[in-house]
């Protein structure tokens, strides 16, 4: 089997990390997003990886080499001259995906990835697609699929006023090649355009996905996808969590960092490689990427701090602030939902939310 992933364009909600990566090259839970996403598909058989891309596919190629050799999957670059849409990718890839059934996968999305029940779900009903759909507590805030007891899907209805459902678009797709035939080469909305006529010809099926979900692609959902995903380790992988005196799980810590005396860790916290936490800091609620040092005594909350940045002593982060690669904080300084660009120095507080260039 093949897969086709979105991978698209500039990552600007998730600026300014993607102005030193590109968005699913970005650590989530300290491996990049799109090698959770590899990870699951080799282990339902797919050897045909091919992304959908327009922005930096020489860097994407750079870092994905070596996961194409560990996993022993082939990795094929799909590159859009302009942004295409969500299904005219799809007909970029057309030749890639002519001969089987194949995935479409949303590269912002985190989940349990169920894709052998999606394989043995899409056999059952035998029609042209099938989608993956998630239960959400306030539809009116989403495009709402309404569907049969079976799964058919009979209309889609965006952000509804009344209720209808609660069942919205995951972002993850298998479908059968004749597909393929319906897409034009063009900027194209697979949710708009391709996927109501499926409907209307009684063409496209959804199943529910059991378990967490989220859309990683902005900082605020990253921080809480982070949640979901080490809670979801905790219940059923709780192997890979750090506990101990000082961590209030979950936490997930690389071997390589160092923890001092004196802290208190967690919860919902990932701590990538390389990285030193002096004595008496504390963190909660946030994502450090590799590299990262933080002096003694700072307080770190619902925030993630980019490669090799520096936290001096006795600081405070927090409100969703976003550091950028190689950013040095001096002592004793309060960061407030700060967004700060790479390879800066701040010297001064940072009292409400601001964009420091």
């Amino acid at each position: 089997m093949k897969c086709l992933i979105l991978v698209g364009g500039f990552g600007t909600r998730l600026r300014p990390l993607t102005l030193t990566l590109p968005k699913p090259l970005v650590e989530f839970a300290n491996k990049p997003t799109i090698v959770h996403q590899i990870e699951a598909l080799v282990q339902v058989g797919v050897r045909e990886i091919i992304l959908a891309i327009n922005y930096k596919p020489e860097l994407m190629s750079n870092n994905l080499s070596h996961i194409s050799e560990k996993y022993g999957v082939k990795i094929i670059y799909s590159q859009e001259t302009e942004p295409l849409g969500t299904a005219g990718p799809i007909a970029l890839a057309k030749d890639y995906l002519i001969n089987d059934c194949f995935f479409v996968l949303n590269s912002d999305i985190i989940c349990n990835f169920p894709f052998q029940e999606m394989i043995e779900f899409h056999r059952s009903h035998g029609k042209e697609g099938t989608i993956l759909v998630t239960k959400v507590e306030e539809p009116s805030k989403y495009g709402v699929v309404v569907a049969k007891t079976n799964g058919q899907i009979m209309r889609f209805v965006e952000k509804p006023k009344e209720y209808v459902g609660n069942k919205i678009n995951a972002g993850i797709y298998l479908f059968n090649p004749s597909i393929l035939d319906k897409i034009e080469l063009r900027p194209t909305s697979i949710e708009k355009e391709v996927f109501p006529q499926m409907a209307l010809d009684e063409q496209l099926y959804c199943m529910d996905l059991n378990g967490f979900w989220m859309d990683v692609g902005q900082p605020k959902d990253m921080l809480y996808g982070l949640a979901l995903y080490l809670n979801d380790l905790k219940m059923n992988h709780s192997n890979q969590l750090k506990i101990g005196k000082g961590f209030i799980g979950p936490v997930l810590i690389d071997n390589t960092s160092r923890i001092s005396e004196g802290c208190l860790i967690g919860p919902n916290v990932s701590i990538g490689p390389n990285c030193i936490i002096e004595e008496g800091v504390r963190i909660r609620d946030s994502i450090l990427l590799e590299g990262v040092t933080i002096a003694s005594n700072s307080f770190i909350k619902n925030s993630i701090i980019g490669w090799k940045s520096t936290i001096g002593n006795w600081c405070r982060i927090e409100n969703i602030s976003v550091l950028g690669q190689d950013v040095h904080v001096d002592d004793e300084i309060f960061v407030n939902g700060g967004k700060i660009l790479p390879h800066k120095t701040i010297s001064t507080n940072v009292p409400e939310p601001a964009i420091i260039m």
